[in-house]
């Protein structure tokens, strides 16, 4: 998660950092699964029942999967010089890595090169194609670190549940109603400018084919919080109804144009998504609520050399990868399941 921003974002960060820091100290409103079944401001797709089958079939995301991808990317920044950051070798590692575990599992990955401040950097997309292919649901989250350290947390726990989830969904092999396509943002760190160029880069047709686009920015802080970003309805009930099944309560969130949901919102997109916490403080009554230490930041590590994997609550990482799975299969409403290789 970015705390500086970059060209025309800029002067917007400074006054959303100062609001998250109100909100992030959070008025814990929160969502039982009885209350959050608020009406979508999508057209389409809803969300299935709790009792759906296609909605029990989404895939579990294995822990141990993701910590593996984690793994992997620390490896990276310890091989190319300690992080992960655009202009890199370590971000150009880190490409490879996702790139060549999504062609592994049959996807066809686009990269879309750009300019920032220190030269060509990458996003990277892949899509599940849908009975719809007029319509995506799109998640993601952005994969450099900043240049002091390897940026497991901060964004190697987005950036691993995705890809554990698009593999995950490769292999359950569903014929969703839409497309799903899943992005991996490059140059977050410098002001949101992958997201930003990619956004730019649609004309108003393609744009629109964007039923939702939900972000994954930190969500393994090891003093975190479940917090459900404050978006579209239906997908704020979606993943708050999941967490409930494990007994968790959630915590709305605002975080302004921190993130890469920004470049949507603006362009109309409905968004939503899921964080853990950065550099605010965690209260009282969520240390009550989520365990972890009153007090102290959510990620102490935050945008420094120690945001190692040490640096991650492994059973907050199982829950809101889970949760992003069950949202994602849930929003585009699997019709059938193919039993084929």
């Amino acid at each position: 998660m970015n705390v500086g921003r970059g060209s025309g974002i800029a002067s917007r960060v400074a006054a959303d950092r100062h609001r998250e820091d109100d909100t992030m100290n959070v008025r814990i409103a929160i969502a039982a699964a009885a209350t959050v079944a608020a009406a979508s401001t999508l057209a389409a797709p809803t969300a299935a029942a709790p009792d759906d089958p296609a909605t029990l079939a989404a895939p579990d995301i294995d822990v141990a999967a993701v910590q593996a991808h984690l793994d992997a990317l620390q490896q990276i920044a310890d091989e190319n010089g300690g992080n992960r950051a655009t202009g890199t070798t370590g971000y150009r590692a880190s490409v490879d890595y996702v790139t060549e575990q999504l062609e592994t599992a049959g996807y066809t990955v686009t990269e879309q090169p750009f300019d920032t401040f220190g030269g060509e950097s990458y996003n990277i997309t892949a899509e599940l194609a849908g009975a719809d292919p007029s319509r995506v649901v799109m998640l993601g989250g952005h994969l450099d670190s900043v240049d002091a350290g390897a940026g497991i947390n901060d964004n190697g726990s987005g950036s691993a549940g995705e890809l554990a989830t698009a593999l995950a969904f490769a292999e359950a092999n569903p014929n969703p109603s839409v497309t799903v396509r899943f992005a991996w943002w490059g140059a977050e760190e410098q002001g949101l400018l992958g997201s930003s160029h990619y956004v730019d880069s649609l004309d108003a047709a393609e744009l629109d084919r964007i039923d939702v686009y939900l972000n994954f920015d930190m969500i393994g802080s090891p003093n975190g919080g479940y917090f459900v970003y404050d978006g579209d309805d239906a997908v704020e009930g979606t993943f708050n109804e999941f967490l409930a099944t494990r007994d968790i309560q959630t915590a709305p969130t605002t975080v302004g144009g921190r993130s890469d949901h920004a470049a949507f919102e603006d362009a109309g997109v409905p968004i939503g998504g899921l964080f853990t916490g950065a550099e605010g403080t965690k209260t009282e009554e969520e240390a009550q609520l989520w365990g972890g230490t009153a007090g102290e930041p959510y990620d102490p590590c935050y945008h420094s050399e120690c945001d190692t994997t040490a640096n991650i609550d492994p059973t907050m990482l199982d829950n809101m990868s889970d949760a992003m799975s069950y949202t994602v299969w849930s929003l585009t409403a699997p019709e059938t399941l193919d039993d084929a290789a």
